[in-house]
Order: C-alpha cells, then structure tokens, then sequence
C-alpha cells in the first residue's frame, strides 16, 4: 500500500485505510475499463431529423438553430443535457422499483438537482470547450430558461429550447406522459450524417434499494465530494435545493 501517514493516526486507523485503498484502487479500475468500454462502441442510429432549437440571438432576440448548426468546426462530439424545466406541471416520472412510471409530484419549477449540476457545467464549459461540443436543452419556453439562468448566474451554457420539436420524447428526455427526464445524450458528427453514440439509460433500469438511478452522478461533483466524507450523502431527499434561505 501506500507510504504516506497522517499525524498521530492508528495503527486500526491505517489498517482500514489500507484496505479501504485497495477497494479504491479496484474502483478506479473498473472505472476506467468501462470508460474504455464505453469508448469502444460502435455509433448508434442516425438522428430522424435535424431537430429545430430556439436559442438567444446576439440582437437581444431569439433564433432557430438545427442540432447540425451545435457543431463547431474541427469538433465533432456533441454532448446534451437535457434539464428538467417543463412548461407546466406535471405528476408523473420513473419510479425506484422498476423504472416505470410512478405518481410523484412534479412542481413547475426548474429541477432543483438539474440546477446543481448545471451550476457546476457552467463553470466548466470553457474547460469542455476545448474538446467538444456542450448544449442545455429544456422543453419549456426560452424567455423562461434564458431568466433562470441570468437569476443563477450562468455565463458559459448554451441553453436552447426543444418546445417546437420531439427531441425530448425522441432521446429518452421525456416519458409518455410529458414528464421531463434527466438525460445526457452524446452525438457524433460521421461524415455528412449526425449520429447517437451513448445516453445515460441507467435512468430506465431497476434502481438498487435505497439509491436513485444515479445515471448523471459522473458529472454531479456535490455527491462525488459528500461520498469521501463520513455522513456521505445521508439520504436527504431534500437535496440540492434551489435556495437555502441564506
């Protein structure tokens, strides 16, 4: 194991430790095997249309923008995520036990999970941008989206509206009932053709007892920095919240 100690640790202390490292470094293989397993797919179906998106314009006002026009020159990787701000409300999503649809409420509010995580894109978009190709896009109207995130402070997203088209319904993003899903889906420009190359599907297999699907927790840093500490994630429900109240 490793050479390193902390001042006036145990001897019990050290010996869990050490064992705990080793799971840590079998963790960190796995991770990486599917990561390389991922990689290695072959490029799924190509894209039914060239799917129409409404984005703010330099001018102040709104643009259509085709899912083909998310591709910068030279960068041929896509990545969406779909964030859960629908038009109205509704009561239905994918429950725990096998993934089908169960009653749960739905306010009209943005997701409150879904804003952390992108609190945390928003900051790394530059990073991505180096590399690929990010997008936001929420099925609700774009004057909404576009007044949410100037309340969050967002800079760096690229936030479109799907309301005038089925790429929510089309791409796991939303179930029959016009519940809005949590989903990051990864295109890849081939050629002259745009194709799917991987979705975050986890969200529609059985969730294990006492965990959510956990399908978008890779991009999610609050529960990746709360799993190192000794509480973990404590199971609040409750949590991230859109404000705190401070």
């Amino acid at each position: 194991m490793a050479e390193v100690r902390f001042p006036a640790e145990t001897r019990e202390y050290r010996e869990a430790r050490d064992r705990l490292l080793e799971a840590e470094i079998e963790l960190k293989r796995a991770i990486e095997a599917v990561a390389a397993q991922r990689r290695e797919l072959p490029l799924g179906g190509e894209v039914p249309e060239d799917y129409a998106f409404e984005e703010d314009a330099e001018d102040g006002g709104t643009r259509e923008v085709r899912l083909s026009e998310l591709f910068a020159p030279g960068k041929d990787v896509l990545a969406i995520y779909s964030f859960m701000f629908p038009r109205a409300p509704v009561d239905e999503r994918p429950g725990p036990e096998t993934g089908q649809t169960a009653l749960l409420p739905l306010a009209e509010t943005p997701c409150a999970s879904c804003t952390s995580i992108l609190d945390s894109l928003d900051g790394a978009e530059p990073h991505l941008a180096q590399r690929i190709n990010l997008a936001v896009v929420a099925k609700s109207p774009l004057e909404r989206i576009l007044a949410f995130a100037a309340e969050r402070g967002w800079r760096h997203l690229r936030l479109l509206s799907s309301a005038g088209n089925t790429y929510n319904r089309d791409y796991l993003a939303e179930i029959e009932s016009g519940a809005q899903m949590p989903m990051l889906n990864v295109f890849v420009r081939d050629g002259g053709r745009i194709r799917h190359f991987w979705g975050t599907e986890l969200l529609y297999t059985a969730w294990d007892p006492g965990q959510e699907p956990r399908h978008v927790d890779f991009i999610w840093p609050i529960w990746n920095l709360l799993d190192a500490t000794p509480q973990g994630r404590d199971g609040d429900s409750d949590f991230p919240r859109l404000g705190y109240g401070r």
